[in-house]
Formats: C-alpha cells, sequence, structure tokens
C-alpha cells in the first residue's frame, strides 16, 4: 500500500510524539495501521510525504542511491540571481560536503494553487521574498533550506511537490490518499 499525504507545517512524521508538549503528529491525520513514512519533512516543511507498508518500497524511495527525484517550492527572502540559480545548478558545498546538481528556476510569482500556510510567514518590508522550484536527488537533513542559504537565499516556506513519480496535485493539507501503482517493490529491481 503507498498513500499521498500532504503534511502541514508543524505535524511531526511520526505517529508517535514524546516531547514535552507534544506536537501534532501524522496519528492526528492518518488511521491506517502498520504505515509509515517513506522519508521525513521536517517540522516547519509542508507538503508531499509518501508512506507505505513495504519496507522494500520504502527503502527504494528514500535510499540515495536510488536518486529518486524530491521536488520542492521554496519562498525565499531575496532576489533570486542567475548567479544563484548557476550554483544550485551545478552543485553547492555544504558542511557535510558537496551537494550533487540540482534542477533549479525562478518563479514568477507565488503558485495560484498554493493554500495559505498556518502559521503565516513573516514578513519583512524592506526585504522582497520571491519563489524557486528546486529538484534533488538526495535527502540529506534540511539540505533544500542549506542549499538556499549557501547561495544568499534563506528558506521562508519549504513545499514538497513531487517525490518520484508521485506528486502532490490537488491534495489539501492535512488530506491523503490511496496511490494505485500496480507494482510492489519487488517489481522495480
Amino acid at each position: 500500500m503507498l498513500l499521498a499525504f500532504n503534511k502541514p507545517h508543524g505535524v511531526l512524521c511520526q505517529f508517535t510524539d514524546h516531547g514535552t508538549p507534544s506536537r501534532p503528529t501524522l496519528a492526528e491525520y492518518i488511521d491506517i495501521p502498520a504505515v509509515y513514512p517513506a522519508g521525513r519533512l521536517d517540522l516547519d516543511s509542508e507538503g508531499l510525504l509518501l508512506l507505505t507498508d513495504d519496507g522494500a518500497l520504502a527503502h527504494r524511495l528514500t535510499d540515495p542511491r536510488h536518486k529518486q527525484p524530491k521536488t520542492y517550492l521554496a519562498q525565499v527572502e531575496g532576489v533570486i540571481s542567475e548567479v544563484a540559480l548557476a550554483q544550485l545548478r551545478h552543485g553547492v558545498t555544504l558542511n557535510d560536503g558537496p551537494t550533487l546538481p540540482a534542477q533549479a528556476c525562478a518563479l514568477d510569482a507565488t503558485p495560484a494553487w498554493l493554500w495559505p500556510r498556518d502559521p503565516p510567514v513573516r514578513f519583512r518590508k524592506s526585504v522582497p521574498d520571491a519563489w524557486i522550484e528546486l529538484t534533488i536527488h538526495e535527502g540529506r537533513n534540511r539540505q533544500v533550506r542549506r542549499m538556499t542559504a549557501a547561495v544568499g537565499l534563506p528558506t521562508l516556506r519549504l513545499i514538497r511537490v513531487r517525490v518520484g513519480e508521485h506528486e502532490l496535485d490537488e491534495l489539501a493539507p492535512g488530506a491523503w490518499r490511496r496511490i494505485h501503482t500496480g507494482l510492489r517493490s519487488r517489481d522495480w529491481a
């Protein structure tokens, strides 16, 4: 089984939270036994999270050796320059080593389909913001945020819209749907 979930901002990518105070978890949205996240999104990130009951499929989706593309929309602080885009396309050096080249392009405006975030992103009148679409083939901790910061564009909001062939589409925040792939992980060899 494979599920697509639109993870809201502030929700943990796990079914339990042992922190104090406790934070919202997947259990508040998904009541299907024995499914687990195939990958993660940090607490501040939103968008597509895949869940499965198939460990081999989860491995195929998340293991860096398989280089599944992951596409994000990032609202960044600053003006996106061609130099910054070229750096992202070439790969940037982070404290844990260089990244693989990414696909990167600036968006002309905030996507019309995008839902408002709760809580809203902070805005500063004196600092412009812009949107960038970034596709990476790795899955390091907070990688997109660290990549945009490395080129002088701190991320204000981050939304994953695609993992491999699976897209967020028009899934509302907090909603999920079953994905019928017709394949099990053993068929992906």
